[in-house]
């Protein structure tokens, strides 16, 4: 079993399995498919569930299990997960003795769970599965399992569902980038696109796909744009989504308004005349294009983005290697750290639910250390 791209005539593109023979996982296809063309979810969403999927199937089929059957015995592929390697060579499976480390963590074997429920849940819906699966993988309750308190006022009846398979995650610090190193990858940079791009992660908070998708247009750098039909003051970007012919993709179908600082400003219009020298580059309506490698002037690819990121670390002679993403949680830790409300920050990074915001909510020990000290002394209250 792998995981397999597909491109349909439209050039829309989604993952899919195949089987050892090469042939399609027809059930897999479908729930796939649907997850790309009926619930609009990006190209990298299904590429992440048909590589779970792909496991999950390629377990069933190593231990003699129909698919139906390894449902009911997600337990054991749980532990198949966190202590079966896959060797190499003749696809044989080490075990992992007592004491060594799993082989996968609690957060990737839940991310590999979570897209096998999906698949069940589809199946089910679609009558290709047995409806007795759901109560396998999820736990099915009522209002009427509340305690009273806990029903609200209107009392109507509703349903609940909680996962009977999950690791519990270890609570770890955000992976963010340090200043100093954004600093450093700055200063490395050896174009003025290479530190927009830089600053739209570090100073925007942007995704890799939503800077790759971003056309001239959604760019207003002026202090008013009621000219072009925007009631938004002040320079700003708007995140949308589109199908880009370069597999940019914005994760949120809402789309966001996101303020520009001066240092971002500065950097579109430096850009800007950069840009300008490369007469390929003068019809393309995307910010960011290819202008130092060909095909001169097409839009950049998300993946051209690490690249130029791991390129600039190496520069810079960073002890490691920075990803786009700590860029981006380097911008959600800054705006937790200068008091901005956890509304704020879900808003500006553009997360779907607060839960994902609140991570940035940690204070760095130097900030506990000064809430500490601004209490204070007994000796110093004064007497009564």
């Amino acid at each position: 079993m792998r995981a397999f791209v597909v491109t349909l005539p439209s050039g829309v593109r989604y993952w899919t399995v195949l089987d050892e023979d090469l042939g399609v996982v027809a059930g897999a296809d479908d729930f796939l498919r649907h997850l790309r063309l009926g619930r609009d979810r990006s190209e990298l969403t299904t590429k992440s569930y048909a590589g779970s999927i792909a496991l999950f199937l390629r377990w069933c089929g190593a231990t003699g299990r129909h698919w139906h059957v390894g449902v009911e015995h997600l337990g054991l592929f749980v532990m198949w997960l966190r202590h079966a390697r896959e060797a190499e060579e003749e696809g044989t499976v080490l075990l992992a003795g007592p004491g060594a480390e799993p082989v996968r963590g609690a957060r990737r074997i839940n991310g590999v769970l979570t897209a096998v429920r999906s698949l069940v849940a589809h199946a089910v819906a679609a009558g290709r599965a047995p409806g007795q699966l759901l109560s396998v993988i999820y736990e099915l309750g009522d209002a009427r399992d509340l305690p009273q308190e806990a029903r609200g006022e209107d009392a109507a009846m509703a349903w609940r569902m909680r996962a009977r398979h999950r690791l519990h995650e270890p609570e770890a610090e955000v992976d963010r980038a340090g200043d100093a190193e954004i600093v450093a990858l700055l200063r490395a940079c050896g174009s003025a696109r290479d530190r927009l791009i830089v600053l739209l992660m570090a100073r925007a908070g942007l995704r890799r796909g939503e800077m790759c998708g971003l056309r001239r247009s959604d760019v207003h750098l002026s202090l008013g744009s009621r000219p072009l039909g925007c009631p938004v003051e002040r320079a700003h970007l708007h995140v949308l989504r589109r199908d880009n012919p370069n597999g940019a993709w914005a994760k949120s179908r809402r789309q966001r308004v996101v303020p520009l600082d001066f240092l971002g400003v500065m950097a579109f219009d430096t850009y800007d005349l950069e840009r300008a020298e490369v007469p390929a580059a003068q019809g393309s309506d995307f910010v960011l294009v290819n202008l130092f490698r060909q095909p001169v002037g097409r839009p950049m690819p998300p993946g051209a983005v690490n690249e130029l990121i791991g390129a600039a670390s190496r520069r810079a002679g960073l002890e490691r290697r920075i990803r786009p993403h700590q860029l981006r949680h380097a911008f959600g830790s800054n705006l937790a750290d200068a008091g901005a409300a956890l509304d704020e920050i879900q808003e500006l990074v553009g997360h779907a639910a607060a839960a994902s915001s609140a991570v940035y909510l940690h204070p760095d020990p130097g900030r506990l250390r000064d809430a500490v000290e601004r209490v204070p002394s007994p000796r110093a209250v004064p007497a009564r």
